[in-house]
């Protein structure tokens, strides 16, 4: 997406602000709320990216490993997982909002194929940027005035410079997570995936990566495995928890650990995210035995 994206125009005295105000006030409203939309949209957005690179199956780590098919169905990813996250039913175009016909248009660069069916439609507009861990969800109505004057072969258009103003945001340079693993160096990747065996490779997650929240998505990714919850908690001494714990390293749950996480003054993790930790003073080695946590079969 661009730097510098311009400020909205679309105020009270605009020709589009009742159309679109009107979609984005139900686009808000469907997803719970305007923190909600920001929250579930940026998560729904690089669930779809992730499960096409397919890091655990193929290796790549990047958007830029793909195959142009594959960046293509991305799109179309998005269009039926966002009609999937509003609940929306779908019409001429990608959905109905309120009786309108909208269409819905990804892009990972920094602008939007138009195609002639939707010229002078409403669209939603959805926007990764991939490098600055930004997202964005806008509404124009595609008049000709807002595209560009040359088209490619499939006679589709894109946002003109003057149209980019029409753009009601309902998010504009948004958070967006970034690839876990392009965050991870490629040596380490190779490491975490050597294993051949689900507990082995989430053995080496946790233990190449500590002190850092893991999403459960990352988790399960790597372990390959149904019941990979099984696997990271305490399971008879064959689970993840425990092979880790006889190496000295605690391996915590956002979801039943938090207080743990809280006094050891590690980074806050949601419900659905993980955490190792290699306790080295005889206080935070005190905090893990009130909590019943072991290592190296012992009670601490």
């Amino acid at each position: 997406m661009k730097q510098h994206v311009p400020q909205s125009c679309v105020t009270t005295d605009h020709p589009d602000h009742a159309l679109l105000s009107t979609i984005a006030a139900e686009i808000t409203a469907r997803a719970g709320g305007a923190e909600a939309l920001g929250k579930n949209f940026a998560a729904m957005l690089r669930a779809c990216v992730d499960d096409v690179i397919m890091t655990p199956k193929t290796g790549r780590r990047s958007y830029e490993e793909l195959e142009k098919t594959e960046k293509t169905y991305i799109g179309t990813r998005v269009e039926i997982e966002l009609r999937a996250l509003l609940d929306l039913p779908k019409g001429r175009l990608d959905c109905v909002i309120r009786g309108h016909d909208v269409d819905i248009k990804n892009t990972m660069g920094g602008n939007w194929m138009i195609p002639t069916e939707a010229v002078d439609a409403p669209c939603i507009l959805v926007a990764a940027d991939e490098a600055r861990a930004l997202c964005y969800l806008g509404l124009i109505v595609a008049k000709r005035a807002y595209l560009t004057q040359g088209q490619n072969k499939d006679a589709k258009r894109t946002v003109s410079a003057e149209g980019f103003t029409h753009i009601l945001w309902l998010l504009r340079d948004h958070p967006y997570p970034p690839n876990f693993w392009r965050t991870v160096p490629a040596d380490t990747v190779a490491r975490i995936f050597r294993g051949r065996a689900g507990n082995h490779r989430m053995a080496a997650l946790f233990r190449e990566i500590q002190n850092r929240p893991i999403a459960r998505a990352v988790v399960e990714a790597v372990a390959q495995q149904h019941d990979f919850m099984r696997r990271i908690r305490s399971d008879g001494g064959k689970g993840t928890r425990d092979h880790l714990a006889h190496e000295g390293l605690l391996l915590l749950s956002g979801h039943y650990d938090a207080p743990l996480i809280a006094a050891l003054d590690l980074q806050p993790c949601t419900h659905g995210e993980f955490i190792s930790y290699r306790p080295t003073k005889q206080s935070e080695i005190d905090l893990a035995v009130a909590h019943g946590f072991t290592i190296g079969g012992l009670l601490l």
